[in-house]
C-alpha cells in the first residue's frame, strides 16, 4: 500500500514537473541566467581583445595569469551552463560526448583554484622579493605554469577514465543519458579518485593563499609606506573569498538530499551563487580595481571592439609591477 502511495505520488510530481506551466516557469527561472551570462560573456570579450591587442600587457605575468583565468572560467561556466539547460529540459546527451564535457568541466574547475593560488604567489614575489620579480615572473614562466596548472588538472581524470573503464563494457559509450556526473560514476574507486584529487587541490591552495597573504601583510607592516603591498594583501584576501566559494560548490552533494522536494530551485541556487558568483568576481577583482583594465571596462560599449580601449604609457605598466 505504501508502495503504490509512493509510485502515485511520483507519477504526480512528473506529470506536474512536465507540465505547460513547470515548462514557462523554467524558462522565466532561466532567462535571468542566461542574460547575465551573455553579460558576463560581453565583459570577457572586451577586456581579453585589450589583452590580446597590447603587447605591453602580454609581457607581465600577472596579466597572462589573468587572461588565462578569464578563459577558462568562461568555458567553465559555459559547460556548466550547458549542463543545466540540458537537465532542465531532459535533453538526451550520448555518452561518450557527455564524459568528454564533464571532464572539461571538472579540470576547469579545479584549474580555477589553481590559478589563484599562482597569482597569489605572483603578488608575493613582487612585494617581497621585488628585485627579482623581472626574472622570476616573465610571461614564458607564465605560459609553463598554465601548461602544468592542466597537466595537473587532467590526471585525476586520466585515472577516472581508467576506473570506468574497468567497470563497464564497450557499448556504454553508446547509450544516451541526461548527462550528469552522477550518471558516469559507476564504481567507489571514482568517487575516491575524485573527493582525494578535490580535499588535496583545495587545500593546497587554500594554504599557499594563507601563505602569501600573511608575508605580504608583514612586508605592508614593515615599510613606511605599504600602499602596494596593501593593495598586494586585499587581492589575495580576494582570491581566498573565490577560494570560499568554489569549496562552497562542493557541498551541493552533501545537501542535496536535504532539498529534493525543491531540487528544481536548488539547482538553480547552486549554480548561481556556487558557480557563477565566483566567475563573475573574477574580472572585477582585476578589472574594477586594476588601473589599466579599469579604463578599458569604462569603455564599454561596441565602438571599443573596433579599437584598443586604452593607450598604455610604459611608466604605468612598470608601476603594476611593484
Amino acid at each position: 500500500m505504501q508502495n503504490s502511495t509512493s509510485l502515485s505520488s511520483d507519477l504526480m510530481q512528473t506529470s506536474i514537473y512536465y507540465s505547460k506551466a513547470a515548462e514557462i516557469g523554467r524558462v522565466v527561472l532561466v532567462f535571468p541566467i542566461v542574460l547575465c551570462f551573455c553579460f558576463f560573456l560581453y565583459l570577457i570579450v572586451v577586456m581579453l581583445h585589450f589583452y590580446f591587442t597590447s603587447p605591453r600587457v602580454k609581457e607581465h605575468a600577472r596579466y597572462v595569469l589573468f587572461a588565462h583565468m578569464l578563459i577558462n572560467d568562461t568555458m567553465y561556466l559555459s559547460v556548466a551552463l550547458f549542463f543545466l539547460l540540458a537537465a532542465m529540459f531532459v535533453l538526451p546527451i550520448p555518452m561518450a560526448i557527455c564524459y568528454i564535457l564533464v571532464t572539461l568541466a571538472a579540470s576547469s574547475f579545479k584549474i580555477t583554484p589553481y590559478n589563484l593560488a599562482f597569482m597569489a604567489l605572483e603578488r608575493y614575489i613582487a612585494i617581497c622579493f621585488p628585485l627579482r620579480h623581472v626574472t622570476l615572473c616573465t610571461p614564458q614562466r607564465s605560459n609553463a605554469a598554465i601548461a602544468l596548472m592542466w597537466v595537473i588538472g587532467l590526471i585525476p581524470s586520466l585515472a577516472d577514465f581508467v576506473a570506468l573503464c574497468k567497470s563497464v563494457d564497450k557499448n556504454f559509450f553508446t547509450l544516451s543519458v541526461i548527462c550528469t556526473r552522477e550518471s558516469l560514476t559507476i564504481n567507489d574507486l571514482q568517487k575516491s579518485i575524485r573527493s582525494f584529487s578535490l580535499i588535496i587541490s583545495l587545500t593546497l591552495v587554500a594554504l599557499i593563499i594563507l601563505f602569501t597573504y600573511v608575508k605580504v601583510m608583514l612586508v605592508a607592516r614593515q615599510i613606511s609606506s605599504g600602499g602596494s603591498a596593501l593593495k598586494a594583501a586585499k587581492t589575495v584576501m580576494l582570491h581566498a573569498f573565490q577560494l570560499l566559494l568554489c569549496i562552497m560548490s562542493l557541498s551541493s552533494s552533501f545537501t542535496e538530499p536535504y532539498f529534493r522536494d525543491y531540487i528544481f530551485l536548488f539547482i538553480m541556487g547552486n549554480f548561481i551563487i556556487c558557480m557563477c558568483l565566483p566567475r563573475f568576481l573574477s574580472p572585477l577583482i582585476y578589472g574594477m580595481r586594476d588601473e589599466i583594465f579599469k579604463q578599458c571596462i569604462g569603455k564599454m560599449f561596441p565602438k571599443s571592439l573596433k579599437q584598443p580601449c586604452c593607450k598604455l604609457r610604459s611608466n604605468k605598466l612598470d608601476a603594476h609591477d611593484s
